[in-house]
């Protein structure tokens, strides 16, 4: 779904204009956003009905590059991992 479709939706149910739509989807992103910025502090943040945010270390590993073929080494890194809420699971059919 792109933004514009999803702010279309939000102006259709919510009975208003497509700014006001853009503005309380620009609001609730942002909110996300500082949410999971908080998991640097804390480990993991949970927001309620939408999921679980937890960052993970992925270890290092050999790898190959795609337009060579020849191996590489890949080096350890973090990663944003996301366990959705199980009405988002539920809704996907998950």
């Amino acid at each position: 779904m792109k933004q514009s479709e999803l702010i279309e939706q939000v102006a259709k149910k919510g009975k208003m204009t497509k700014a006001e739509a853009r503005r309380m989807v620009d609001l609730v992103m942002g909110t996300l956003e500082h949410g999971v910025k908080e998991v640097r502090r804390n480990g993991s943040v949970t927001i309620p009905r939408v999921g679980t945010f937890r960052i993970t270390n992925r270890s290092a590993r050999m790898g190959r590059n795609p337009r060579t073929g020849e191996p590489m080494r890949i080096k350890a890194s973090k990663s944003l991992r996301m366990r959705p809420a199980a009405n988002l699971r539920k809704a996907a059919g998950c």
